[in-house]
């Protein structure tokens, strides 16, 4: 039996202030639409920041990369789509792309781990996480 695959998809829309003298949108604000993606991805999958915090546990980005193919402007409406990727490690990866209709704008991971009340790293997946792995049919 193969593992599902988790997605959710967010409709965001380009705003003035995102866009540099260049009149696109600035490369930094795409972290933001994928930070924005993942939050709704983890309200809509039952895993959401406040309830981690709630845990005593804090999800912290250690690794984020992001490849731009065509830039975006003020007014485009895009698509960012967020999928888990599955892993055995204490840790949350996501993979991201972000598209206008079929056109392909932008691709791009983050990596989180989790950290205990005292901002320790915690090398085993915490309880919780674990529940949630096999609630969503991941192990």
């Amino acid at each position: 039996m193969s593992n599902p695959v988790l997605t959710s998809k967010i409709q965001l829309k380009v705003q003035f202030h995102e866009c540099d003298p260049l009149q696109i949108v600035w490369h930094g604000n795409y972290l933001r639409y994928f930070e924005e993606a993942r939050e709704e991805f983890c309200l809509q999958h039952g895993i959401s920041y406040l309830d981690v915090k709630k845990l005593g546990f804090a999800t912290p980005i250690v690794s984020s990369s992001c490849e731009h193919k065509l830039p975006m402007q003020y007014g485009d409406n895009f698509t960012v789509e967020t999928t888990y990727n599955p892993t055995e490690a204490a840790k949350m990866n996501f993979s991201y792309r972000i598209t206008i209709g079929e056109k392909l704008i932008c691709i791009g991971e983050t990596v989180q781990v989790f950290l205990n009340e005292k901002r320790e790293l915690v090398l085993i997946n915490p309880s919780f996480f674990l529940d949630w792995k096999r609630k969503m049919g991941l192990i």
